[in-house]
């Protein structure tokens, strides 16, 4: 199909994207690499009256350190976060789930900041940010300002962004040779995800328990894995932690899996992603 017709403007700075949004209101929508808004558009049900191209602002594209964090440009695409040696150092299972994205024409356009700003239930790179923790920095027209990772992802296409606003970059704790773990399930190796589990340890065991995890595809938006969190934090087994994994999460069902084989699957693949996680080999 076609999209319907619409103005086009190329940002040439934050600035200027923000200016164009305050300026067109709920009628605009950004455009980064495209992946995630231009499908929706072919299909009619997004049908903005003005795209504002973002893909060619500069400085939006970096990985670096910054005290006790590392900061990720919202510009930064999937494949420099496969490749970048700050992400594999700080904050490892990063650009290993970026290169579980799609395919590489995916993550040679999609950007971070792309498929945070969407919030598709079923993202890769969401889900391991949630368990990471950390916060996202959007700007508006009054500034800067930040919103937690758990505070940011509200359901289904919705966030905490105000249509004026735009994600600029990301913070996330540095967790350098913590334990870590990615599992998804899917039919083809550059599907989404019926199901993904992330598992992280934290550096200092504090704020919350040992270990984030998170699950994609098991409510309206990526979620928290909350009762596994709480159990691993009082001390429970990898194996009784997450057994409760699908503990608060609502999912749907569709022509891929019914409700109960995708709370077995978020059962299943928490427990394997634990395991990498805690060093142990995961399950069969």
């Amino acid at each position: 199909m076609i999209p319907s017709q619409f103005e086009y403007v190329r940002a040439r700075s934050v600035d200027e994207a923000v200016a164009a949004l305050a300026e067109h209101g709920e009628d605009a929508k950004l455009l980064a690499g495209g992946h995630s808004l231009l499908p929706i558009m072919k299909l009619r049900l997004a049908v903005p009256a003005v795209l504002v191209d973002i893909g060619g602002i500069p400085g939006l594209s970096y990985v670096r350190v910054e005290g006790g964090e590392v900061a990720v440009g919202a510009g930064t695409r999937h494949f420099e976060l496969e490749q970048h040696a700050v992400a594999a150092a700080e904050v490892p299972i990063l650009p290993y789930v970026a290169a579980q994205v799609g395919d590489p024409q995916v993550r040679h356009r999609g950007t971070l900041g792309g498929t945070i700003a969407h919030s598709d239930p079923a993202s890769d790179l969401p889900t391991a940010l949630l368990a990471l923790g950390g916060t996202v920095v959007v700007q508006g027209p009054e500034g800067r300002r930040t919103v937690p990772v758990t505070e940011f992802w509200l359901g289904f296409f919705e966030t905490a962004l105000q249509p004026d606003e735009m994600v600029v970059e990301v913070r996330l704790p540095r967790t350098g040779a913590s334990g870590w773990g990615y599992e998804k399930f899917t039919r083809r190796a550059n599907d989404w995800p019926i199901v993904a589990a992330a598992a992280v340890g934290r550096p200092d065991g504090s704020a919350g328990g040992p270990f984030g995890v998170a699950l994609a595809n098991m409510a309206g938006s990526v979620v928290r894995a909350t009762a596994t969190e709480e159990a691993l934090a009082r001390g429970a087994s990898v194996a009784e932690a997450a057994a409760l994994a699908d503990q608060g999460t609502s999912p749907v069902a569709d022509m891929h899996a019914d409700q109960e084989y995708r709370r077995h699957l978020a059962r299943l693949l928490t427990r394997r992603a634990l395991e990498r996680a805690s060093g142990g080999a995961a399950a069969a």
